[in-house]
């Protein structure tokens, strides 16, 4: 169905791939992978394949290998067991019509022992984040990791060319490397968390060598025009992964390298508070429109779009698509709501990260 004057639901040409509408299911963990194998399951399945209306659904973030855990009940990309899930996956999403790109994850620092037999974190720097994260036994506050070796770091590298293989194998339409908020890349690029003195640690263009690396070897899989990366410097985490006076020159810096990748996508996401007072102050009302003025590729944003004021977002030419996260939860049919001005669903908050069907693949369709 056409609707005039409505942009968010056009086609748009991403590479090879034609998006039947520019409304994006954003990545969104819900830890429903409650099996020893941490694999996608025919749940899992069903929920996805009920949002395939979406132009491109990003699936929630997904371990590229054992020593990337982070979360409880999250998935992995880096098992057979795990790829045979994913393919129960994609399949019915693609039976649906539409198209899926997986997203790629490691935790670093911002996970636990509990997740390793005992065995501590790496992080860049032997530097606690002082976050929290969820073990199968509940919340627990993060440690002081042990700094990754270059041995570690590129064999870390390694395990995302894998998860990309596997991502192929496992029939997905391209990747998403999440580079955002308190995840491994964050915490490379962070002088809080990290204080390296080799090559990737000290200068702007050695604390970013990570993310570009993993680009390169991302390349070697995935044509780059299947590729996207989610980023944020405007993230204000627990603990001491927070923005500061190095933010907005390593968010240039990333900006204009980005633009010799070719990428499918960067997917930005805005700010969740108020910046006023802080070190990143100037990045208040112009934070679209800046990251517009310096990458040239297509711009997806994120954070809290409505039907309006995402269709506003792409006509004053300050993005190309628009994320939605929250509220796919409760609507599986949320492209058809936004069209038509239908009223929202409000998702339960108890069921995001914990339960079966019930806050899951539940929630109707409007009639």
């Amino acid at each position: 169905m056409s609707h005039p004057n409505q942009p968010l639901f056009s086609s748009y040409q991403l590479g090879d791939l034609e998006l039947k509408n520019r409304v994006i299911m954003s990545s969104l963990t819900r830890a429903r992978a409650t099996n020893k194998e941490l694999a996608p399951t025919s749940l899992m399945a069903t929920y996805y394949a009920q949002r395939a209306s979406a132009g491109l659904i990003i699936s929630e973030s997904t371990w590229v290998s054992a020593k990337a855990i982070g979360f409880v009940h999250v998935p992995g990309i880096f098992t057979p067991t795990q790829v045979e899930g994913w393919k129960e996956v994609t399949k019915a999403v693609h039976a649906n019509g539409g198209k899926i790109f997986l997203q790629m994850s490691h935790s670093g620092a911002a996970s636990h022992p509990d997740f390793f037999e005992g065995d501590i974190p790496r992080g860049p720097s032997a530097i606690n984040p002082q976050l929290t994260t969820y073990t199968p036994t509940g919340p627990k506050d993060t440690v002081t990791p042990i700094a990754f070796t270059k041995e570690e770091i590129k064999q870390t590298i390694d395990d995302f060319e894998q998860a990309a293989f596997n991502a192929v194998v496992a029939g997905f339409d391209g990747v998403e490397l999440h580079a955002q908020i308190f995840a491994l890349i964050p915490q490379f690029l962070s002088m809080a968390t990290n204080q390296r003195t080799d090559e990737y640690g000290g200068s702007i263009e050695n604390r970013a060598r990570l993310l570009f690396e993993i680009l390169d070897t991302l390349k070697q899989v995935w044509d780059s025009k299947r590729i996207g990366v989610k980023f944020t410097p405007t993230a204000f985490n627990p603990g001491i992964l927070q923005p500061d006076e190095h933010t907005i020159p390593m968010f240039q810096y990333i900006l204009e390298k980005l633009n010799e990748y070719d990428l499918g996508y960067l997917h930005l996401v805005g700010p969740a508070t108020d910046l006023t007072g802080t070190a990143i102050e100037q990045m208040q009302d112009i934070y679209f429109r800046q990251a517009r003025d310096v990458y040239k590729g297509t711009l997806m944003a994120n954070r809290g779009f409505t039907g309006e004021t995402g269709n506003k977002i792409i006509t004053d030419d300050h993005a190309d698509l628009v994320s939605f996260g929250m509220d796919f939860i409760a609507n599986p049919d949320l492209v058809k709501r936004l069209a038509n001005n239908l009223p929202l669903a409000k998702p339960d908050t108890t069921t995001f990260y914990a339960g079966d069907e019930k806050g899951y693949t539940d929630y109707p369709y409007l009639s």
